[in-house]
């Protein structure tokens, strides 16, 4: 729900309502076919614990009529059991979700009651096309005694009259919080604050949270999520060493280093970063600000033509904005 925008003096504070939520593993896995070891798992989750994170999201709950299990890793499907092996029975404070995608989860037969789970939050990740489809899977998560929230997905490619509805849709759904998702990693600060403005109105009609998920194509991921702050947006999703889908995301270093809550710990994510993150990179897993990524922010296009460019180990960086330029004629 909405805070007063916040003046520089209070952004050295801090606000006790802000939630910060690990998408290491999830967005993360995206770039390793979620090919993580229990190990990087395990200390995560611990690294986790000891530095005050409210939430870490583990993956996605995958139909696995749709994807294929010997090409993904455990977390693409966030088996109840391998949960249970890293997490116990979580007698912590850090809360556990997953995110359901519309159409790519099996929800009333995968997600199972939370009396019976480890996880806490349910996250479901929709465009504005697919809403009716979204507030149905938000319903049976809220029925089976989740927390609930919703990430759109492209909003900036989305008509804004079609955002509205969605908003409103949302609204009057059991949904807890609203995600806005610059998929694209498109977004300038000054769009944030207005978009922030939208969802924060629709907050405080409903009794909502607002959160927000930036990509780094441009180098605003972290500024992105500062301004979102600034308006009063409470829930921040950020990734260790900014892993995450193509330029990844807000670095959770850079954000728990921002925030003024001394609940918050910053020595055990750059420990876990010195032994987990710098090894991945070693071993040739990909992500994080290039050329090709901050072409297709530009443009307002989906990373994918840059990641294959990127994949390819291709530095022919002129013929790649050619080609995204001609897509764009």
């Amino acid at each position: 729900m909405r805070n007063d925008k916040l003046t520089p003096a209070q952004l050295m504070g801090f606000r006790e309502q802000i939630k910060v939520l690990d998408a290491t593993v999830r967005d993360g896995g995206l770039v390793n076919s979620f090919r993580f070891t229990d190990e990087f798992v395990r200390d995560l989750y611990k690294t986790n614990v000891q530095a005050g994170v409210d939430y870490m999201e583990l993956g996605y709950k995958a139909d696995k009529a749709i994807f294929n299990v010997d090409d993904f890793g455990k977390w693409k499907f966030c088996n109840e059991d391998d949960i249970r092996d890293i997490v116990g029975d979580n007698d912590t404070d850090l809360k556990l979700s997953i995110m359901a995608d519309v159409g790519r989860c099996d929800y009333k037969n995968d997600i199972i009651d939370r009396a019976n789970s480890a996880i806490d939050m349910v996250r479901v990740a929709t465009y504005v096309s697919t809403m009716p489809a979204a507030i149905d899977m938000i319903e049976d998560a809220a029925r089976k005694g989740y927390e609930t929230t919703c990430n759109i997905m492209a909003i900036s490619n989305a008509q804004e009259s079609d955002i509205d509805i969605a908003l409103d849709m949302l609204g009057k759904s059991p949904v807890n919080g609203v995600y806005i998702v610059d998929s694209f990693g498109s977004l300038i600060p000054e769009q944030v604050k207005r978009i922030s403005t939208k969802y924060l109105d629709m907050a405080d009609k409903y009794g909502k949270q607002v959160g927000i998920h930036a990509h780094n194509n441009q180098q605003l991921a972290f500024a992105n999520t500062i301004e979102a702050l600034s308006e009063g947006v409470n829930y921040i999703d950020a990734t260790y060493d900014g892993m995450g889908r193509g330029a990844g995301n807000c670095a959770m270093e850079l954000l728990l280093g921002f925030l003024k809550n001394p609940k918050y710990k910053l020595y055990p994510v750059i420990k876990f970063i010195e032994q987990h993150m710098n090894k991945l990179r070693e071993d040739g897993v990909l992500w994080g600000y290039g050329i090709p990524y901050m072409v297709t922010g530009q443009f307002n296009q989906h990373p994918r033509e840059a990641i294959a460019f990127s994949e390819a180990l291709r530095k022919d960086y002129t013929e790649f904005y050619k080609h995204i330029l001609d897509m764009n004629s």
